[in-house]
């Protein structure tokens, strides 16, 4: 949920079943922000205050990364 933030433009985001501001997640799931090749915040300097309190690197980043990005090489034996 996007609450007082202004700058997240407008491309980026979607209205919840609620009526509430969030940001918009793609076909794939992932939020529109995110550069799909790096894997990278595309509005990182003006990204929301909600993923702000997400910390890149702490235990919970780490976890989503590795449930959901662990490179397809690592995934399956080859």
């Amino acid at each position: 949920m996007l609450i007082c933030d202004r700058d997240i433009p407008p491309r980026l985001t979607a209205d919840d079943r609620w009526g509430g501001q969030v940001m918009r997640r793609l076909d794939d799931g992932w939020c529109a922000a995110l550069d799909r090749d790096s894997m990278r915040c595309t509005i990182y300097a003006g990204r929301p205050d909600i993923c702000r309190d997400f910390a890149m690197g702490d235990s919970d980043c780490v976890a989503v990364r590795a449930r959901y990005y662990t490179p397809q090489a690592i995934r399956e034996p080859s």
